[in-house]
């Protein structure tokens, strides 16, 4: 009897328990009203020593936390990105529904809004955000992230927006002048780039360096709940075989949050390069041949500690080495009404780079105030041995040489930024930062001897070495009134640049102290369409590479110089936004820079040696025209089009004879996506121009055009990808004919690379319910400024 008793009692308890027990769901939207997937939300309990229960939004943006027991919560949904939105205090005592808007956190009072499902494009007044995560196109480097940008064209010669070829290239915010752009664009991998910003008109907070746009790639960052993570393989032809794998793990619990990553790549492609010219009377014809296949491995990882919901701290750090041996073959036959000669060498490259950075940081945030410290550390180091020799079917005797090439760079950057937000229609920043950079570029040159052996050439050899520090101190100030939007600010900056050549034992030092202006103002004319101006006051500093008063040899006959009496150039930015029904429609925008950085080819008659060299250009000035519209005309079909007319001028009373190039160049660009039968999600990017002016080189129409196929398996953990690209690549083709020159030129790469790409997701992610789409939205990074 006893025991029945007992057992009737513990029933009753366990009943009356589950009775205490309920449930809280809700759907998670933006202020588009769109749904918000794997969103972390976090239950929190007024009682003492219980522990916060975390979800993660589904597909559809709904969570829900099941046999909850009754008592008093809130509830805290965050995604990075977006304003953290918590619930007021509620007394559970019986199922309860709670719905949430977040907000993105970095929406500027004048943003406009794109969205699609491939890619999201966000239009400011001051940049173009577009996210590229959930994109299908198969992405290895950081020059196949960039050609996804509209209207930026990648070519041998560099990168080029509108007609500017004054590019800057940031990384999170940092700097990366330390490298050239080439090496830039090749060596960092694309597996861990989350998006990319197009900023033609940075704000205050940002660095007032450069006169042309600026991309800023923003790497990834951990935002979900949970431990997950993925690992891939990829399989690819295109100057010959070639492969690469990667993997990253990643965890969020608690206060902790914690992401590595790793890869390994082996790419392959060609660059070549044919000059066809005429010195007096005799004709050059110049073929140079260069096959790539670097080996690249990179590691890194990012650590969040959040001390408390105001409070947190981390840093950062990556590690990128690339080695490269490879052997460029170049044959240049040399006529005349009498004679025929050739010269025929072969140029071998042994370069290793590696580059390693840390980043520690500490935030404050309330729901007023945002205080951010900043430390950035970067350690770059290239070595690089190149020989030039003489090889079969040579006719002109030409003295073998090496070429020993090192570089070693130091970056260290502090960074301090306060933003105070005093209503919804007012908010002040301001903050400072200081930059010390410590350059040692060491070129030693040799000449083979009769023995086989090589004698150091001390009159032709140089170390130079750079220091600059930069101080700046910025305030600025975003306000609405009514359907107005204003965004003002201004920016000081000093700096000084020594630099000191131990051959010559000369130093040259610079000093400048500048205030940089910059404002937008926005206004929404009626429901559908608004309008937006801005304005920035910018300097272009020579980079360290180009201050060195080194001689690059590429073949007998062709070379680079540097230039240690460059000058910084200045700029004048204005543009025009149009924008309908929220979508960026029409832009016009002009610039104007003194001083411009150019790079001036000539070419010396009685060796027939062509070289170039970056020089002062007086003036130059650019207009660009651009049309952009989202592809909606077919249902399914997602993507953009867009048209850009550009205008550019290089004009200078300064060289012998003037010069004065101008010239209309005409481009269409377009990125589509649709979804095929059995769930194949297909994406094509193609680009279109007329022609234009890459500095003295005339260029003539250009293309291109690449495929991408995607389809998931085993409940969407495994991914697969097929990549065409270049099925259309018409590269860089010119004429050059300025003074003396009268050159025709071709630069072009490998034609047609097929890859094939497979990525396995596994962890807390994909642990529930099966999702349709990734979390390219969740991937947002926060960037204070461009340093």
């Amino acid at each position: 009897m006893l025991k029945k008793l007992l057992l009737l009692i513990l029933v009753s308890l366990s009943f009356a328990s589950i009775l205490g027990q309920h449930s809280i769901n809700g759907k998670i939207i933006d202020n588009q009203k769109l749904p918000m997937p794997f969103a972390n939300v976090i239950l929190n309990s007024e009682k003492e020593n219980s522990t916060p229960k975390g979800v993660v939004s589904d597909n559809n943006g709904n969570y829900s936390f099941n046999n909850i027991p009754e008592g008093k919560y809130t509830i805290e949904v965050s995604m990075l990105g977006f304003k953290t939105k918590t619930s007021d205090k509620f007394n559970l005592t019986s199922n309860k529904t709670i719905n949430f808007t977040l907000k993105e956190e970095n929406e500027s009072l004048d943003e406009v809004v794109v969205k699609s499902k491939r890619p999201v494009i966000r239009q400011t007044a001051e940049k173009l955000v577009v996210d590229l995560e959930n994109s299908e196109m198969l992405n290895n480097s950081l020059e196949d992230v960039v050609k996804r940008i509209p209207g930026v064209i990648v070519t041998n010669n560099g990168i080029n927006f509108a007609g500017r070829s004054d590019v800057r290239i940031l990384i999170n915010g940092k700097t990366t002048d330390y490298m050239d752009m080439d090496t830039l664009l090749q060596d960092l991998p694309a597996d861990n780039i989350a998006k990319v910003e197009l900023i033609e008109q940075p704000g205050a907070e940002f660095d007032a360096e450069g006169t042309g746009p600026i991309i800023n790639i923003i790497l990834k960052k951990n935002v979900r709940l949970g431990n997950h993570g993925n690992v891939g393989l990829w399989l690819g032809e295109d100057e010959g075989f070639e492969y690469g794998t990667n993997a990253s793990i990643a965890s969020y619990k608690n206060k902790l949050n914690w992401q590595l990553n790793t890869g390994y790549s082996a790419p392959t492609w060609r660059n070549d390069l044919f000059i066809t010219r005429t010195v007096g009377d005799t004709f050059y014809d110049q073929a140079t041949i260069e096959p790539f296949d670097p080996k690249r491995i990179w590691v890194g990882g990012n650590l969040d500690y959040y001390i408390n919901n105001k409070n947190s701290i981390g840093f950062g750090t990556r590690f990128n080495n690339t080695i490269s041996e490879r052997i460029s073959r170049s044959n240049t036959d040399i006529s005349s009404t009498s004679s025929l000669e050739r010269f025929v060498t072969e140029n071998t490259f042994d370069r290793d780079r590696n580059t390693f950075s840390i980043n520690p940081y500490y935030e404050f945030k309330s729901e007023t105030d945002r205080l951010f410290v900043d430390f950035n550390y970067v350690d770059y180091k290239n070595e690089n041995t190149n020989d030039i020799y003489a090889v079969n079917g040579n006719t002109i005797p030409f003295p073998n040489q090496r070429f020993l090439q090192n570089g070693k760079y130091n970056i260290n950057t502090y960074k301090v930024d306060y933003t105070k937000t005093i209503s919804n229609e007012f908010k002040l920043s301001f903050g400072t930062k200081y930059s010390d950079v410590d350059t040692d570029s060491d070129l030693q040159l040799f000449t083979e001897n009769s023995s086989g052996g090589f004698d150091f050439q001390p009159e032709d050899s140089n170390r130079f070495l750079i220091n600059e520090n930069i101080f700046a101190l910025y305030t600025k100030v975003n306000t609405t009134i009514g359907d107005w939007s204003l965004s003002g600010g201004v920016r000081y900056e000093n700096s000084y640049t020594k630099g000191t050549s131990t051959n010559t034992n000369k130093t040259r030092t610079r000093n400048i102290s500048q205030l940089f202006p910059s404002a937008s103002i926005s206004k929404k004319l009626t429901e559908s369409l608004g309008v937006n101006v801005a304005y920035s006051y910018r300097i272009r500093r020579p980079n360290y590479n180009s201050l060195n008063s080194f001689v690059t040899v590429y073949d007998p006959l062709t070379s680079e110089i540097g230039n240690p009496n460059l000058k910084p150039a200045f700029t004048n930015n204005f543009q025009f936004n149009l924008t309908f029904d929220s979508q960026p429609f029409f832009t016009v925008s002009f610039s104007e820079t003194k001083d411009n950085l150019f790079l001036f080819i000539s070419q010396d008659d009685d060796t027939a040696q062509i070289s170039r060299t970056t020089i002062n250009l007086e003036d130059r000035q650019n207009w660009n025209f651009r049309l952009f519209a989202p592809l909606k005309f077919v249902e399914g079909l997602e993507g953009f089009t867009g048209v850009i007319v550009d205008y550019n001028k290089f004009a200078s009373t300064e060289l012998d004879p003037d010069l004065l190039l101008t010239k209309w160049n005409y481009g269409l660009y377009t990125q589509a996506s649709y979804k095929l039968p059995w769930d194949v999600k297909a994406e094509m990017s193609s680009y279109f121009g007329s022609g234009a002016l890459e500095g003295q080189i005339d260029v003539g129409w250009i293309g291109n055009l690449s495929f991408s196929f995607g389809k998931k398996f085993m409940n969407d953990r495994l991914k697969v990808n097929l990549g065409i690209n270049k099925v259309l690549d018409r590269g860089f083709v010119g004429r050059v004919n300025y003074d003396n020159i009268n050159a025709n030129v071709e630069s072009n790469g490998s034609r047609q690379n097929v890859q094939l790409r497979f990525t396995y997701n596994f962890g807390a992610k994909f642990g529930k319910k099966k999702s349709k789409s990734n979390s390219s939205r969740d991937e947002e990074n926060r960037i204070d400024s461009n340093d």
